[in-house]
């Protein structure tokens, strides 16, 4: 899978290398370097030739929306993961504290109904395999 992400690596990096040349060449434009202009645009139509080929490699592959908002943003995407885990520890404790106090509802229930309804209780903890009653 890496092996995918490396050639279209290598296939960005030497397009970003050729539009940053084709900005020299343009800024410092002379009729005798339209030979390498034009040699220039070709690499560079080529080399979106060859990114779009590692596109058909990489049809499997999502990006969520929000790592283009951070990209755009000037943030680094490595970031939206770290955000990501931090909500998701966040959300975990909040679950883990609503699933404590719910087994502590359950404890006290139990607990009180025992005391209201021994027989009835008696039953429900033999069918549910519990012998004896909470404390």
């Amino acid at each position: 899978m890496a092996e995918k992400f490396d050639h279209l690596e290598e296939h960005l990096e030497k397009f970003v290398e050729n539009i940053r040349q084709l900005g020299i060449i343009v800024s410092d434009f002379q009729p005798s370097s339209q030979a390498g202009l034009n040699q220039k645009l070709n690499f560079i139509v080529t080399g979106l030739q060859d990114i779009d080929k590692c596109r058909q490699q990489l049809h499997d592959i999502t990006v969520p929306l929000e790592v283009f908002e951070y990209i755009d943003q000037g943030r680094n995407p490595q970031l939206y993961t770290k955000e990501c885990l931090e909500r998701a520890l966040a959300k975990n404790e909040q679950v883990k504290g609503k699933i404590d106090t719910m087994k502590k509802f359950k404890s006290l229930l139990i607990q009180e109904l025992s005391k209201v309804f021994p027989e009835d209780m008696a039953k429900y903890r033999s069918i549910r395999g519990e012998d004896h009653p909470p404390s």
